[in-house]
């Protein structure tokens, strides 16, 4: 199961949902490409990688996306990870369910990334803070440097 990084046409100003994907939290971030800002938006319970959809739909109700990113959990190495699959399967369902393109990009140290982004931002300890939402902002922003960098190339032509 293989899904793109990007849509064809990266030509349009558009609104993105992405999603940490965990087998017991999933967290959420939204954002626009216009001006590539993305915010932490929710951290969500899953059972065993099974969120509650009722969630999910109420927040992409409100926020209208034109696209899902999940991230992909590649080991270090950029080998396979255990994760890879469930993640793959639960970006599947989300375009299956809400009828909305879902595209995925290596999210490989973006948890280390939120912890640092964090700290740095608040300066306080981590104790007890989850930052699945933060991760799920740090995919997004990859994922908007990618797709802002393809629209440049089409607007260069």
């Amino acid at each position: 199961m293989v899904l793109k990084t990007l849509p064809a046409d990266c030509s349009k100003p558009v609104t993105v949902m992405s999603f940490d994907y965990g087998t017991e939290k999933i967290g959420i971030a939204v954002g626009q490409s216009i001006s590539s800002t993305t915010k932490p938006l929710s951290i969500i319970t899953a059972k065993d990688g099974v969120p509650n959809w009722l969630q999910i739909a109420s927040l992409i109700e409100n926020w209208n996306p034109n696209f899902f990113v999940v991230g992909l959990p590649f080991n270090i190495d950029g080998s396979n990870s255990q994760l890879l699959q469930r993640a793959l399967k639960f970006a599947n369902r989300l375009n299956g369910r809400f009828n909305i393109p879902a595209f995925g990009i290596d999210e490989r140290l973006s948890s280390k990334a939120a912890k640092e982004k964090y700290k740095d931002e608040n300066r306080r300890s981590l104790v007890g803070r989850k930052i699945d939402d933060v991760a799920a902002q740090i995919i997004l922003e990859t994922w908007f440097s990618e797709y802002n960098r393809k629209m440049s190339e089409y607007q260069a032509r």
